[in-house]
């Protein structure tokens, strides 16, 4: 039974928390090497379109089911079991622990010099056992401290927005873009760029891993997912805006700390400093998210005998929380999670393009009035067919990564079906 105590708000914070960390802040440093600045933010507004058909087409699906779960319970219900279980097992794997993980690492790079220490992992600890603390105390307590923390955040980044504004309007036009020299548009390097991007938007997905537990989630999930992915989209374009304009393309080109390049350029150090803390509190927020989400799907697959029973957990998830937090600790003191991110990014992308073609066969086969889709069918066509180019791209790109997310899914397959021999015994 599922104790449905998480409002519209919550729902929609969890989203902006999951959603919001190190990308928006080091990708367009990147994308400066190779494009102009009109460009980037091209990428931008791309990816903020391409999310936002993915939680229209997620948000039709939570109407039909609104279980927590997320991808697992999504596909075992519209394409098959091994679907779903392909998703959860990717989940347990990397889909969580890798990101939560690889935020406490950043977390720790951008906390420790505004605090003038050298902590290493130590905290990037103390961000995933407070994050689990919050959410060990209870659902509806993690959900409100969350809240407060989320929006916090988001009045930070607006603050540096309007900052960052101000000082940019007071400088000529000319001298913002007379240092940016006219280049050919180069097809191949923005679909590296849309790619980089789609990751840094990922997130957008996460109150449907919660859905059982949102009061009226037939109504109030979509709006959750709209509500936090438009209000990322915003935060996003704004940001990179102030960032790309803030100095001259040559300082900030190849940069993965272009966020903090973009602060001093426009208020020195001490503006670097605070956005370093704001990266930090956004990193905290992501970390707290993705340790709400993912023990959800963990308790549901144990629910449904693919997990030991015991991370079933009760209403509050506890046992599956713990597991989440031992995971994720292992994570941090252990591995190297730059080219893990990327092959579970791949693998990540290519598991929400086949949840929206399951919504795709359920609008076949129950019709509209059963299974409304706003915008169909270009809306799921246009998540899918972009979303799976940008996997095609990222596999050719990097093929090595994209081999390993494909041999996961491989092993997924295997553990599938020693499961299902094993649950077929006589006992």
């Amino acid at each position: 039974m599922e104790h449905r105590r998480l409002t519209t708000f919550s729902a929609a914070t969890l989203v902006v928390a999951n959603m919001v960390g190190a990308g928006v802040f080091t990708t367009s440093g990147f994308a400066l090497a190779d494009h102009e600045r009109a460009v980037v933010l091209l990428a931008w507004l791309v990816g903020g379109v391409l999310a936002t058909c993915g939680c229209l087409s997620y948000g039709a699906l939570g109407r039909r089911y609104p279980h927590s779960g997320g991808e697992y319970e999504l596909l075992r219900r519209t394409i098959h079991p091994l679907a779903g279980f392909l998703a959860g097992w990717v989940s347990l794997l990397a889909g969580f622990t890798a990101p939560i993980a690889f935020a406490a690492a950043a977390f720790g790079r951008y906390l420790g010099p505004v605090l003038g220490v050298d902590a290493g992992p130590w905290l990037g600890t103390f961000a995933i056992l407070a994050a689990g603390g919050l959410h060990l105390r209870g659902a509806r307590i993690g959900a409100r401290s969350q809240d407060a923390v989320v929006v916090l955040k988001v009045v930070l980044i607006v603050g540096f927005l309007v900052f960052g504004a101000f000082q940019l309007l007071g400088v000529p036009a000319a001298d913002v873009v007379a240092d940016a020299p006219t280049r050919p548009f180069d097809l191949a390097a923005f679909a590296v760029t849309c790619v980089w991007v789609s990751f840094a938007y990922s997130g957008w997905n996460a109150a449907s891993y919660v859905a059982g537990e949102i009061e009226d989630a037939e109504r109030a999930l979509p709006r959750a997912l709209l509500l936090g992915t438009l209000v990322t989209a915003a935060l996003y374009l704004g940001l990179n805006a102030v960032f790309v304009y803030a100095a001259p393309v040559e300082d900030l080109a190849g940069k993965a700390e272009v966020g903090l390049v973009a602060a001093d350029a426009l208020g020195g150090k001490w503006l670097e400093r605070a956005v370093a803390a704001v990266v930090a509190l956004a990193l905290f927020t992501s970390i707290a998210a993705m340790t709400m989400a993912g023990p959800r799907v963990y308790a549901r697959m144990a629910a449904d005998g693919f997990l030991p029973r015991a991370l079933c957990g009760g209403a509050d998830h506890r046992p599956a929380i713990l597991l989440q937090i031992v995971l994720a600790l292992v994570a941090l003191w252990t591995q190297s999670l730059d080219s893990l991110m990327t092959y579970i990014g791949w693998t990540l992308s290519v598991s929400s393009a086949m949840t929206v073609v399951g919504l795709v066969r359920v609008r076949l086969r129950e019709g509209a009035e059963a299974v409304p889709v706003p915008g169909w069918p270009l809306v799921p066509a246009l998540y899918v067919t972009v979303t799976l180019a940008i996997a095609a791209f990222s596999f050719q790109d990097r093929p090595s990564e994209a081999s390993a997310g494909f041999g996961t899914l491989c092993l997924g397959v295997l553990a599938y079906w020693i499961t299902v021999r094993r649950a077929a015994k006589p006992s």
